[in-house]
């Protein structure tokens, strides 16, 4: 087993600094959390969560502001943070939960309490495990080393169910890293109340499920089997939503969904984080509409669901609307599950030019339709499936995969002409963005000639 001092072996010099200066001062400062947990997998841990025993908090504060530069606005909880860095220092506290939600707590620090105790109120195990990066000792209290190795995740004490926010933390740290929920974890989970969670902390969840989850369908198969998927009644529709077993051999739309999940973070490449979140979320919200569509076909004896991508935007809007209030998430994610169906339909009419046009000019970026419908059909031989292909290459060509058609005719052109805005200036511009679409012109000369033949025709 690889000590402290070769796990972090590449640890930052800052990180040093505030190690051994805590020491000369007669503390211990100990990392913990993710950059222990993250480093015995073996990944870079980006930051890193010191926990210092022995020094008070002013005593602490004292110590660091010689050395850096600090934001104290967490320090009432015992949290100081070192400003442009990635490295956070808090003391050992005691915590009394005090009524509903996740903030309800009366915090104690307390530098004195031992290890096992401080501990005893994080989450898992495996965020439970120590390190001292002077001594190269590691001191794993919970046996979290242990339980990394074997892939479970175990909750570490009873504490655990005093923040209800740690269920759906459960939820994206198996879908991250690939571990199974141990039996007990699951129990405590199913006695668990949201209590009114707020939408920004529920999103920062979701967010990593989607973004960082290599295997997301275990993260929501842990939302089923901790029953947690009841607050969230438009994915649990899904469980038991029959599909056409031609079409969809995996089962109901809940299968379904995590298969296209899965998929997706399967392609997922050099995609900024955002990316991935817009798609992710279409992906995971692209089938809503099936439990309110799908009804037997007597007459072509089959499972069908007319319109399910339609009747998908409502239930998806409340989905969103359970996690944040931002209008350009709305925006972006609600036409791609509208339109999940239309880049098939096109390929397989033959459909040209304009319609390419015209749906970009729908769903704002055709290369994130093109990764919804991916996931959803599924890879071909590792490529995309023909009709994706095919759309991309034509949005391409027409230097519009990846945002809507720009208006090629402006208001100053009506202003060039003499024109006031106003009612008459706004349906100018969307009568010629329309003919736009449908080809008429593709440049400013064409546009500015099709302007000509509208004033022509006003001047008579």
């Amino acid at each position: 087993m690889k000590t402290a001092d070769k796990l972090f072996a590449d640890l930052p010099e800052a990180a040093l600094t505030l190690a051994e200066s805590v020491r000369k001062a007669g503390g211990r400062a100990l990392l913990v959390g993710g950059c222990v947990r993250d480093a015995l997998l073996g990944t870079d841990p980006g930051d890193y969560d010191f926990e210092c025993y022995g020094l008070g908090g002013e005593e602490l504060v004292r110590i660091l502001s010689g050395k850096f530069e600090l934001d104290l606005v967490g320090a009432s909880f015992g949290v100081i943070k070192l400003k442009h860095l990635d490295i956070d220092v808090s003391l050992p506290r005691r915590e009394t939960k005090l009524g509903l939600g996740h903030r309800a707590f009366s915090t104690e620090c307390d530098p004195s309490l031992v290890l096992e105790e401080a501990s005893a109120r994080r989450d898992f195990t495996v965020n439970a495990i120590y390190a001292d990066p002077l001594t190269g000792e590691i001191l794993d209290p919970w046996g979290g080393r242990a339980d990394l190795e074997d892939g479970v995740l175990r909750h570490v004490s009873e504490h655990f169910r005093e923040d209800p926010l740690r269920v759906l933390r459960g939820m994206q740290f198996v879908a991250r890293f690939d571990l199974a929920p141990a039996a007990e974890t699951l129990s405590v989970c199913r006695t668990m109340e949201s209590e009114g969670l707020p939408g920004e902390r529920l999103f920062g969840e979701w967010t990593k499920l989607l973004v960082k989850g290599k295997r997301i369908s275990a993260g929501l198969e842990f939302l089923r089997d901790t029953g947690w998927v009841r607050y969230y009644p438009e994915l649990e529709r899904l469980i038991g939503c029959p599909q056409d077993p031609h079409w969809h051999p995996e089962g109901d739309v809940w299968n379904h969904t995590l298969i296209c999940l899965d998929n997706f973070a399967g392609a997922r490449g050099g995609e900024t984080e955002r990316e991935n979140l817009i798609v992710g979320l279409a992906v995971l919200c692209h089938d809503f509409g099936k439990p309110f569509t799908t009804f037997y076909d007597r007459k072509r004896r089959r499972l069908r669901s007319l319109g399910h991508d339609e009747a998908g935007v409502a239930p998806a809007r409340e989905f969103l609307g359970r996690l944040t209030n931002e209008e350009r998430i709305f925006k972006e994610v609600l036409p791609l599950v509208k339109l999940h169906m239309r880049p098939y339909s096109l390929w397989q009419n033959g459909c040209g030019d304009n319609a390419v046009r015209r749906l970009a000019a729908e769903v704002g970026r055709i290369d994130r339709l093109v990764r919804v419908e991916a996931a959803d059909k599924g890879m071909e031989n590792g490529e995309l499936p023909e009709f994706c292909r095919w759309l991309l290459a034509r949005a391409s060509d027409l230097e519009i995969a990846d945002s809507k058609p720009k208006p090629i005719l402006q208001g100053r052109d009506l202003i060039a002409e003499g024109m006031k805005p106003g009612r008459e200036f706004g349906i100018i511009l969307e009568k010629a963005y329309e003919a736009q679409l449908d080809g008429v012109f593709s440049d400013r000369a064409g546009a500015l000639s099709y302007l000509a033949e509208i004033m022509k025709t006003k001047r008579k």
